[in-house]
């Protein structure tokens, strides 16, 4: 991806401008703007300030504090950093996390008294304490619906490639819900029957087609580990591979009119392959050929991880890595 967070058109509010510059600074760009993210993935809001990226577009510091605050999907957080110093453990941090700018602590008007993080949708290192929290059964926090929202091309090559994958980021991306206006057949589904979803403001693209419903339990039982984000976004790094495979998809529904159920219970449709070599073709052959690709493509690999840095954008949420879920 280019320094600075790549594409970012003059013709966007300038709100919308400031937030992906931001987003692309604190999830994959620290470190080439000279940024070293401390505990949680936060940074001080003084350097990030300084940064090339920020400074180019002369962003201040109030701006920033009202994008923290105004933003949708509240991608990040904002602390006093003494709050943050005090927080003697990672149950602590994780509290300190959540603390609202615009509740009396936003007047203080120092920007070297602040730092700052984005809640997730990392591709750089990141130490996740006090930035994630496990999900457990015995924590209580294990949430009924889990789900990935992508389209149908994506979702060939989720099939192809045996399910999904991290690909550039840190982790798989999953909705607890679905967005407002959303609707999700029922395991009645053969009536015709729908019915509505708790609305949640993170962790899916309005735009997704197709809704990719995860069994956590079942994968959980299996060795895979779970988190969730300050913003309520279910995370995964899948397997020792970065594959969440497709045997744990519970329920695969198309929300176009007419497009019904695409898979259930981690049977594959009937007559699809898994073939990886020709996903990884495909995959690279996209890259190659720019638009999503160089800067923002490139090829995946099996591990999920592009050579050279690039990140394929295939078969994950990544159509977000600016703006981000």
């Amino acid at each position: 991806m280019a320094r600075g967070g790549g594409r970012n058109p003059a013709f966007l509010p300038r709100e919308q401008q400031v937030s992906r510059k931001v987003s692309w600074l604190l999830r994959h760009g620290a470190h080439s703007e000279g940024l070293q993210l401390g505990k949680g993935g936060y940074v001080g809001v003084d350097a990030a300030l300084r940064t090339r990226c920020l400074t180019a577009l002369k962003v201040t510091f109030p701006e920033l504090r009202d994008v923290v605050r105004t933003n949708d999907k509240q991608r990040f957080s904002m602390v006093l950093r003494e709050r943050l110093e005090g927080a003697g453990s990672e149950e602590e941090a994780e509290k300190v996390g959540g603390v609202d700018v615009g509740e009396g602590e936003g007047e203080e008007e120092d920007p070297g008294r602040w730092v700052i993080r984005a809640n997730q949708g990392h591709s750089i290192k990141v130490d996740a304490e006090g930035l994630l929290t496990p999900v457990e059964v015995e924590r209580g926090n294990v949430p009924d619906v889990v789900v990935h929202g992508t389209d149908e091309g994506a979702w060939n090559l989720i099939l192809k490639s045996g399910g999904l994958r991290r690909m550039g980021r840190n982790h798989i991306h999953f909705a607890s819900g679905l967005p407002a206006g959303f609707k999700a057949l029922d395991v009645g589904e053969a009536m015709g029957e729908e019915k509505e979803v708790p609305p949640v403001i993170s962790g899916m693209r309005r735009s997704s087609t197709v809704l990719v419903y995860v069994d956590i339990l079942a994968a959980m039982e299996k060795g895979v580990k779970f988190f969730v984000s300050e913003n309520g976004v279910i995370l995964t790094e899948g397997d020792d591979k970065g594959l969440l495979p497709y045997e744990f998809f519970k329920r695969v529904e198309n929300r176009k009119k007419g497009g019904g159920v695409l898979m259930s219970e981690g049977v594959l449709p009937e007559g699809v392959e898994v073939d990886v070599d020709a996903w990884e073709k495909e995959v690279g052959s996209r890259g190659r050929k720019g638009g999503r690709g160089r800067g923002r493509g490139g090829r995946g690999g099996r591990g999920g991880q592009g050579s050279g840095g690039g990140k394929a954008r295939a078969n994950d949420d990544s159509g977000d890595l600016l703006a981000g879920v």
